[in-house]
């Protein structure tokens, strides 16, 4: 399907021109062994699982707490439930989901059990795309293919579970037995992608880690904190700080956005917000440009991924990142956070269970 995105048209693949029907058929000789059981791979098992492909897990058990947690989701030690090399020997589309320093490290156990005409898939192009960094070099005889949805395992799972689906892109980095392309979309489809756009791994991975460093993580985590601090050096409570930086973006103004776009909620706020947020919005972007040139430029290059793996890679990372979370959760701003969603209507939190944990809408519908 031809889509106009402001000007520029792309060719979009929707579940109505490719249903689940369609994906099953083509993988009905397939075994799917799901490499991880991290963050992607408990939704991407679970939804393909639910609809009708034959999924089993590669896992260490060494990783108890991954290993407890597929079990704890149904799958079997011995039957659906294996170690990464058993799995690896076992599938025919191997889906690397672990995260990317541990594909690095996993790779030569990987690569000595694909066997010619099996499929290496991914969801990010980081391995591929810094191929010289990570030393991550398919073999000739094997398709490489990549479905990247635009969300966490969290998300991709709810939104399977209520129907909606979530946006991917897919991408064909290497087409060994002429199949690649349908293979790729029947995965897509299958995970519970409502729509999948085109892209490359080259560009997955640039517009990937600006993304998560610049607007959805990093930048957002940064201008909270920033306003936050203004706000409460001024003498304003931590509460009337934490709702005018956080909870009215996020219980109010970013749903308008995402209703009909960010002209509309300028439409639906008041005159006095309107005026304001137009005349400070240029001052922003003009501030922030430069940040985002050079963090894409050091993307590109690759500093990024040197930093990545330099740093996941080390032994005591866990212990690190625990610290550096546990300083984000015990700031004050994210202690007046946990309060105030305490004190949300009960009501709200229960339609919010009852939309995720549903299981009538599935993403084949």
């Amino acid at each position: 399907m031809k889509i106009d995105f402001g000007g520029t048209v792309e060719e979009v693949v929707t579940r109505k021109e490719f249903p689940v029907a369609k994906a099953r058929k083509i993988l009905k000789n397939e075994t799917v062994a799901i490499i991880g059981y991290g963050v992607q791979g408990p939704a991407q098992a679970l939804n393909m699982k639910d609809n009708g492909i034959k999924v089993i897990i590669g896992q260490s058990p060494a990783f108890k707490k991954d290993w407890d947690r597929a079990r704890k989701d149904g799958w079997v030690p011995g039957e659906t439930l294996f170690d990464v090399e058993a799995a690896t020997q076992k599938g025919t589309i191997i889906m690397m989901l672990v995260s990317d320093a541990a594909q690095r490290v996993i790779w030569p156990t990987v690569k000595k059990n694909l066997n010619p005409g099996d499929a290496l898939y991914f969801s990010h192009g980081f391995s591929i795309a810094y191929k010289d960094q990570t030393g991550v070099v398919p073999p000739k005889n094997v398709d490489v293919i990549l479905v990247a949805p635009k969300g966490s395992g969290t998300s991709v799972r709810r939104n399977f579970l209520s129907g909606a689906g979530i946006n991917s892109s897919y991408a064909v980095g290497q087409d060994a037995t002429g199949h690649a392309i349908e293979r790729c979309l029947a995965v897509g489809i299958a995970i519970g992608s409502g729509y999948l756009f085109p892209t490359t791994f080259e560009s997955e991975v640039f517009s990937d880690l600006t993304g998560e460093r610049g607007v959805l993580m990093g930048a957002l985590a940064g201008i909270m904190e920033a306003q936050y601090e203004v706000l409460r050096k001024n003498g304003h409570s931590p509460s009337e700080a934490f709702n005018e930086t956080v909870e009215e973006l996020t219980q109010s103004l970013i749903r308008l956005v995402d209703e009909n776009g960010m002209d509309w909620m300028y439409s639906n706020c008041s005159a006095t917000a309107q005026r304001g947020a137009l005349d400070w919005k240029p001052r922003f972007r003009k501030a922030v440009l430069p940040v985002f040139k050079e963090l894409y430029k050091r993307v590109k290059t690759g500093k990024e991924t040197a930093r990545v793996l330099s740093s996941c890679g080390r032994k005591n990372y866990q212990e690190q990142l625990g610290r550096e979370l546990a300083a984000i959760r015990n700031s004050e701003m994210w202690q007046a956070g946990a309060a105030v969603r305490a004190l949300r209507p009960k009501q709200q939190a229960r339609v919010i269970d009852k939309k995720t944990r549903g299981v009538g809408g599935r993403a084949s519908n």
